[in-house]
């Protein structure tokens, strides 16, 4: 068995416990909760799955956002990109319910795609934006100026996870 599918069924066994221990009665501070923490180990079975790694950002992180994303409470979580170690944060906001979460993730969309938005981030940008639950996943890279060859892997296994949220026309 490879690595990656042994860190995937890891972090499968491990999302299987957490959803059925108790629910904890406060969330910790900043974490976004349960529901962020299950969204994270998704995203790391998903990038396990096309043998990339990730963990908890060490450094901060704050991507361009819209007025109404800024409040929420966030995770980051950054894939170990050899070739490319100063990018690939992926963002896992926290609302307080899948209708909340999907506000965010409609206005965060919209806010890329306008010209405002637009303009934090380079040309031909791709966004992923994708609800799971009562969170929301966002992540940034552009294709021309990515110097390691698999940040593209990131966003295919992030299109894996949840419900997509469309950016643009």
């Amino acid at each position: 068995m490879t690595r990656a599918i042994r860190a995937a069924i890891g972090a499968l066994l491990a999302l299987a416990v957490t959803a059925c221990a108790p629910p904890t009665a406060v969330p910790s501070p900043g974490s976004g909760g349960d529901a962020a923490s299950a969204t994270k180990q998704l995203i790391i079975a998903a990038l396990g799955g096309v043998g990339l790694q990730a963990a908890d950002a060490v450094k901060p992180y704050r991507p361009a956002e819209a007025a109404s994303v800024i409040g929420a409470a966030r995770s980051i979580v950054q894939v170990q990109l050899p070739d490319d170690p100063d990018h690939g944060y992926i963002v896992i906001y926290s609302a307080g319910s899948a209708t909340t979460a999907e506000k965010l993730a409609f206005d965060q969309a919209a806010f890329v795609a306008s010209p405002s938005g637009g303009i934090q981030y380079p040309p031909g940008s791709h966004f992923i934006l994708r609800t799971v639950d009562t969170t929301v996943i966002f992540f940034t890279w552009s294709p021309g100026t990515s110097p390691d060859a698999r940040t593209h892997l990131i966003e295919d296994a992030l299109n894996g996870i949840g419900i997509g949220v469309p950016v643009g026309s």
